[in-house]
């Protein structure tokens, strides 16, 4: 076979699916969080850390939608906002984390004000809503593929935490529930975007790299966390401040 022969529809997105095994569930910190075997200053640091990601969900996807020309598209797209900002009728998942963060033992005014973000969380989170804003619509909606992994990761914690982590207020974990069934319709959509708009062999293998990053995305926003969580060295640990 010609190196540069597209791989058909069936192939890329078996291709695209496979690059699960970089998906951030596998990171130490989410494999000690599955166990249970996390402290609740390492639960509040992943929570409040990730908050920081899910209030520029809508961003990215406002950015998206900002450089889509096509009016269907768009009619789909904006639904993603719509879940995570919410509306008059329902809190969305920006609410629903936020009684997540409630949860765990952090007050909304607290979680809100970002004191807690770490750095390289910050500019990870950053980078990637940097890559939907100036990025082609289609390649900003590859992005989001990692959705496709996202229902497993939820699951484990709803099955898990109850056990493991008893202390926390069951109905904090409502964001893990509703984004199960969101995630799979979203996935649907990406996918077809993605599948129909990637279609030579050099615009699939582009695919599977934009995939890569927002993989890195995630993966490094825990590598962030485990430096401060886990081996209790955030930023500047080891700087003597001068009074």
């Amino acid at each position: 076979m010609n190196e540069q022969t597209p791989w058909t529809r069936e192939e890329f997105e078996a291709k695209l699916r496979a690059k699960e095994i970089y998906y951030h569930i596998h990171h130490p910190y989410h494999a000690l969080m599955a166990e249970g075997k996390l402290d609740k200053a390492q639960i509040r640091g992943w929570v409040a850390n990730r908050f920081y990601y899910q209030i520029k969900i809508p961003v990215k996807d406002a950015n998206i939608l900002a450089n889509c020309p096509d009016r269907d598209a768009r009619r789909l797209w904006v639904q993603r906002i719509l879940d995570h900002d919410g509306s008059d009728r329902e809190g969305g998942g920006i609410e629903a984390w936020t009684r997540l963060g409630e949860a765990v033992g952090i007050p909304r005014e607290e979680l809100w004000s970002l004191k807690h973000v770490l750095p390289g969380v910050k500019f990870a989170v950053d980078a990637y809503v940097n890559f939907a804003r100036h990025a082609a619509w289609q390649e900003a909606a590859c992005s989001s593929l990692t959705e496709m992994f996202a229902p497993a990761i939820h699951k484990q914690r709803l099955a898990g935490w109850p056990d493991h982590y008893p202390w926390i207020e069951q109905e904090g974990l409502a964001y893990f529930r509703k984004r199960v069934s969101q995630a799979s319709r979203d996935v649907e959509h990406g996918l077809a975007i993605t599948l129909e708009h990637f279609r030579t062999r050099e615009h699939q293998e582009r695919a599977l790299e934009i995939l890569q990053f927002k993989l890195d995305i995630l993966w490094t926003m825990l590598d962030a966390l485990w430096l401060a969580y886990i081996d209790h060295k955030p930023p500047y640990f080891n700087i003597k401040a001068k009074a």
